[in-house]
């Protein structure tokens, strides 16, 4: 559509005005946009206002103080300090300003560095070191470290630095005290206060590198912020999974900042928490911030500890005193009663609900009086009134003997106690004085025995003097009352008895047993002396458990006397059994051998190959070889019983069937007892079994009681052969009915050549004992009513061998 001239202007100021009208709009809006920007950073400011506030009352709760050098700060040259940034606790500053000195700097922060920088210092490592020199090196190179810094009057402060971005970060914490009087450090807290204000961002930095756990949470009760070591004893991996979980140190925690949050209240409580996967004793310390609370946690495990430790301690030392026999009662500075123990109570008899309500000690004084138990006192408020200066006086130990009246004595300790107050010790004497009432007794009944001992003693201490003696001991050495009763030295009392035995080197080895202390001295001793008189001593030297040591003196010239005269005709007895063994040996063996011959010679005859023999010469030839059979025997028994004798007979152990041996014996000896017609016969009861014997000598020994038994058995008589196992013994019996043997004989029939009758040489007995013997076994013999006699063994079912020498011959060849 054309536009005409006409037009154009009026299109201009429609325009114009348009232009204008946008124009204003503009403006308007950006005055808007101004004012929101405004209020924007006005809200900002607030939020970073709120956030200083809330980081301040952080560090504020920091139990040391924070030194924060920025940028330029750590470029400083050498050990020139730079004035670092000053936060933390203002009692903590208080604390490490109070031993800097005011004119090396005004600056608080300058102060407590020149003041700690050249002290004794170790690092974590052990090495010694000092803050000055770990300053520059962390200045230089950035080295973090971790100081122990011994301070003046023994106090102790821990230092650690580290970098943060461009800073370097100092904590000192003074691990010595923990808190300070408010009316000895006022002053210092108000400087503290006043030099504690600095930027926010600076207070997140060193709570994030700070050791101990810290986190704020939000006004309903939300985590908002945590630091590193927060996030490391909750094993939160990142700071991130932390909040979302919302992940708090324990129920506790959580609930304690809500109770700070609602009240309005810093509260400070410890209790133990799983960290890291140990159970730990943690400070929790919570405080009020604009909009939330703040809180830190501090590890005080180590203090725990100790005062679980103290408390077992004083637990511990009331109940060994509980368990003490005398009774204890403590008093405190203000008289009244602080402990006392089981045995104080049952002591007196007193109520437990008098002694709780803690009476002072003029009340269980007069308690004790009207129960009439205190020691009779003319004037009991003298006293008592003395009883209690005590407390004002007393120097170490006061000990006093109480009688009581119902005859008990007791011995009273006081003594000043430590922590203030008094002592007492009530210990019951009365067993003991009545002890000591019977030892005086028996002091006395001791006396009287030695006095009529005939053995001289002499009793000498450790300082070597004589203590104790008997009347025999003056007689034997023929020394003066007047030198003993004053209990001389040893020295004077051997120079005394020196003119009856002169062997000085015995006399001073009985010295050494009496002054040497040693384990190898104190033994008893015994010898001998012969003194010039002619009469013979054996002493003996014995310690006592006092320490002293006894010296016994016994006369044996007599004793000695007897024995010489028993020791030489031992010895000549000796001699003659020795020779008698001797004889028997030689004579049976030069028995043999013509025996041999003749034996040999009979039996080669009875043969008859070099002719016949007429009926009368057969009847010879016989009665030789009958006489030389039973010589034969004999000169076995003869040897047997020499060998027995001397003690070298040794059994060959086997095991044997008794049933067996007992019917070979019968058999042995039954073509014998038909020519005499006369019974042998056995009666086993039950089964004997197998026996651990020497075969041959059972039989020899069941042979050797029924040939006795036919010697003593007429013709048709009979003879019975018994047996029987009870347990792990055996009884062998051999019963007749012949003659039997009158008391006399019975009393000696088992002795070497002795027979009851004249057709025996008396060795078939004597070698059953000592066969029965050698087994271990007894033998007996006993009448049979009617008339005869019974022999009985009783074995053991298991013998066994003993090896050596006979006990005569061992004693012998002791005394040789």
């Amino acid at each position: 559509m054309a536009i005409s001239a006409e037009q154009v202007p009026i299109i201009m100021s429609a325009g114009a005005a348009s232009l204008g009208l946008a124009a204003l709009l503009w403006a308007l809006r950006v005055s808007d946009g101004a004012r929101g920007a405004a209020r924007k950073f006005r809200d900002r400011s607030s939020e970073l206002e709120t956030a200083l506030a809330e980081h301040r009352s952080v560090l504020g709760a920091h139990p040391g103080v924070i030194l924060v050098w920025q940028g330029d700060a750590m470029e400083a040259d050498g050990d020139e300090i730079i004035a670092p940034e000053l936060y933390g606790s203002p009692v903590a500053l208080a604390g490490l300003l109070s031993f800097t000195d005011d004119a090396i700097s005004m600056d608080p922060a300058v102060r407590i560095i020149e003041g700690l920088a050249d002290l004794e210092a170790r690092d974590s490592a052990g090495q010694d070191t000092t803050l000055r020199i770990r300053l520059r090196e962390l200045r230089e190179t950035g080295q973090a470290f971790s100081l122990t810094i011994i301070g003046p009057s023994g106090r102790f402060l821990e230092a650690d630095g580290r970098t943060a971005g461009a800073r370097a970060v100092v904590w000192v914490t003074d691990t010595t005290i923990k808190g300070l009087e408010e009316s000895s450090a006022r002053g210092k807290l108000e400087e503290a206060r006043q030099v504690i204000a600095r930027d926010p961002t600076a207070f997140l930095d060193m709570l994030g590198k700070s050791p101990f756990p810290a986190w704020r949470v939000s006004g309903m009760g939300k985590l908002q912020w945590v630091n590193p070591a927060y996030i490391e004893a909750v094993d939160g991996i990142n700071l991130d999974r932390v909040l979302d979980r919302q992940l708090m140190l324990d129920q506790a925690a959580a609930e304690q900042a809500r109770k700070t949050i609602s009240e309005g209240v810093d509260i400070d409580e410890t209790r133990h928490m799983v960290i890291n996967g140990e159970r730990r004793a943690m400070r929790v310390l919570t405080f009020p911030l604009s909009g939330g609370a703040g809180a830190m946690a501090f590890d005080v495990t180590a203090q725990e500890n100790a005062r679980e430790e103290l408390n077992r301690h004083v637990r511990a030392h009331d109940e060994t005193l509980n368990h003490v026999a005398d009774a204890v009662a403590i008093f405190g500075a203000d008289r009244k009663l602080t402990f006392y123990n089981k045995a104080f109570r049952d002591m007196w008899d007193l109520e437990e609900t008098f002694l709780l309500d803690r009476p002072t000690h003029g009340q269980l004084l007069d308690r004790l009086r009207e129960r009439r138990k205190l020691p009779a006192r003319t004037n009991y408020a003298e006293w008592r009134a003395e009883e209690l200066s005590y407390y004002l006086d007393i120097d170490g130990v006061k000990e006093d003997i109480w009688s009581l009246p119902d005859a008990r004595t007791l011995s009273v300790t006081r003594q000043r106690h430590p922590m203030g107050g008094l002592l007492l010790l009530f210990k019951d004497i009365t067993g003991e004085l009545e002890l000591k009432t019977k030892f005086n007794a028996i002091v006395k009944t001791q006396t009287s025995t030695l006095d009529n001992l005939h053995e001289a003693v002499a009793v000498f201490g450790g300082d070597g003097r004589l203590k104790l003696f008997n009347k025999a001991f003056e007689r034997l050495w023929s020394l003066p009352h007047e030198l003993l009763k004053d209990k001389p030295d040893y020295s004077v009392v051997v120079e005394a008895c020196v003119p009856l035995f002169h062997d000085v080197e015995i006399w001073e080895g009985i010295k050494a047993h009496i002054t040497d202390p040693s384990a190898r001295a104190r033994q008893s001793t015994t010898g001998e002396m012969r003194r010039s008189d002619g009469s013979m001593l054996t002493y003996l030297t014995h310690p006592l458990p006092d320490g002293n040591t006894l010296i016994a003196f016994a006369d044996v010239t007599a004793t000695r006397r007897v024995e010489s005269a028993l020791r030489d005709r031992a010895e000549a007895f000796e001699a003659a059994d020795r020779l008698k063994t001797e004889f028997v040996r030689n004579v049976s063996y030069q028995l043999r051998s013509p025996l041999t011959v003749i034996f040999g010679y009979a039996e080669l005859l009875e043969t008859q190959r070099n002719g016949q023999l007429t009926e009368r010469q057969s009847d010879y030839v016989s009665a030789i070889l009958s006489a030389s059979d039973h010589l034969s025997k004999l000169i076995e028994n003869i040897l047997d019983l020499a060998m027995i004798e001397a003690g070298r007979m040794d059994l060959d152990l086997e095991d044997v069937q008794l049933q067996d041996v007992i019917e070979e014996s019968i058999e042995m000896v039954v073509s014998k007892a038909e020519d005499t017609e006369i019974s042998v016969r056995s009666d086993v009861k039950g089964k004997l079994g197998v026996i651990r014997a020497d075969q041959r000598r059972i039989r020899q020994v069941l042979f050797n009681l029924i040939s006795n038994s036919l010697r003593f058995t007429e013709s048709g008589g009979e003879i019975v052969v018994s047996a029987q196992r009870i347990g792990d013994m055996v009884t062998l019996s051999v019963r007749d009915n012949g003659k039997g043997l009158d008391a006399e004989k019975r009393a000696t029939s088992f002795d070497s050549f002795v027979s009851g009758d004249q057709r025996g040489a008396g060795l078939g007995l004597a070698l059953v004992k000592h066969f029965v013997d050698l087994h271990g076994g007894t033998v007996g013999m006993k009448p049979v009513e009617g008339g005869g006699l019974e022999v009985t063994c009783w074995l053991p079912a298991q013998a066994v061998v003993h090896h050596g020498s006979s006990p005569e011959l061992m004693l012998a060849e002791a005394r040789a």
